[in-house]
């Protein structure tokens, strides 16, 4: 999981991207967000969108931002047994595949935001 920002000037004033990615079919789940400083933010994403509708993940790799790394987040997981796992700071490929996703997401919504002009 990540959080992509900012994003490209959106209605709504939307700036934030929360990102999952399913290492596996790389499925790809993401919604856009104008603020993320809730602290319940991740773990809302992560009920509506992936656990109601999948299941519950054995395993989340995010990188060390504070939405991954609070305490609310941390016994959300804990609750559900889900281990969390968190890329290295600074070293962007150590969770490459949140990472080549995000890259692909903002080529896109930046196209799209062009055309919508």
């Amino acid at each position: 999981m990540d959080i992509v920002r900012p994003l490209p000037t959106a209605p709504a004033q939307k700036k934030f991207l929360l990102v999952a990615t399913d290492y596996f079919s790389k499925w790809v789940e993401a919604e856009a967000y104008a603020s993320i400083k809730d602290k319940d933010v991740v773990t809302k994403f992560l009920w509506k969108n992936i656990i109601c509708r999948f299941r519950i993940p054995q395993t989340i790799i995010a990188d060390n931002g504070p939405q991954f790394d609070s305490i609310a987040f941390r016994n959300f997981c804990s609750e559900l047994n889900i281990q969390n796992s968190y890329s290295t700071p600074r070293y962007p490929q150590g969770n490459g595949q949140a990472e080549a996703t995000n890259k692909t997401l903002i080529t896109a919504l930046k196209k799209r935001l062009e055309q919508a002009k």
